[in-house]
């Protein structure tokens, strides 16, 4: 679990597999320092999605190790978190790691891919009512990520992205989409063997 967080810190949680880390979760992170002003990152490599097969899961510990490669020299922190919380789904990490950090300003980070299904999260519209969420652009996902089913429930919240920078001070519900587009590499393209 992270140390203590000083009054204020602004910092943006990356949940996933990292089935491995790779340079898409860098640039995201990165990109939501800047465009966000954000102090740091938390990468929340997750024992289990429960949404994923078990099946070509790498364990948690290698996981972890890869998340940890990939983000070193970056103001990453890499977290199993959710392990040491025994929470499975994202709003019940959202709200012990809001109990356990109060002082912290904590905002969601997602790429598009998983705004066009986080319908199918438990509980999702309350993770929209926790923290600020920000969503970045995955080739092929953006449009359908503005027509997806949260994005119609949160349309009144969300904000342009120029105004990015107040996000994580603006409470929740309140959220953006960067269309900017991003790096194409993803955990199942490394994963599957080249013929």
């Amino acid at each position: 679990m992270p140390a203590s967080v000083s009054d204020g810190r602004r910092i943006g949680l990356l949940g996933g597999s990292f089935n491995p880390a790779h340079e898409g979760h860098l640039d995201i992170s990165l990109l939501a320092i800047n465009l966000l002003e954000l102090d740091e990152i938390w990468w929340l490599v997750t024992p289990q999605n429960p949404l994923k097969s078990e099946d070509g899961m790498t364990p948690l510990a290698t996981r972890f190790r890869s998340a940890q490669l990939v983000a070193s020299h970056h103001p990453i922190q890499v977290t199993d978190i959710e392990a040491e919380l025994d929470t499975t789904f994202t709003t019940e990490t959202l709200a012990a790691l809001k109990d356990w950090y109060p002082e912290a300003q904590f905002v969601w980070l997602m790429g598009a891919d998983n705004l066009c299904q986080i319908h199918r999260w438990r509980d999702w519209s309350q993770i929209f009512h926790t923290v600020p969420v920000a969503v970045f652009a995955r080739p092929t996902y953006s449009l359908r990520a503005e027509k997806s089913k949260a994005a119609r429930r949160f349309a009144k919240y969300r904000i342009k992205p120029f105004r990015a920078g107040s996000l994580v001070t603006r409470g929740a519900p309140a959220w953006v989409l960067f269309k900017r587009p991003l790096n194409p590499v993803s955990a199942t393209k490394i994963r599957t063997p080249r013929v």
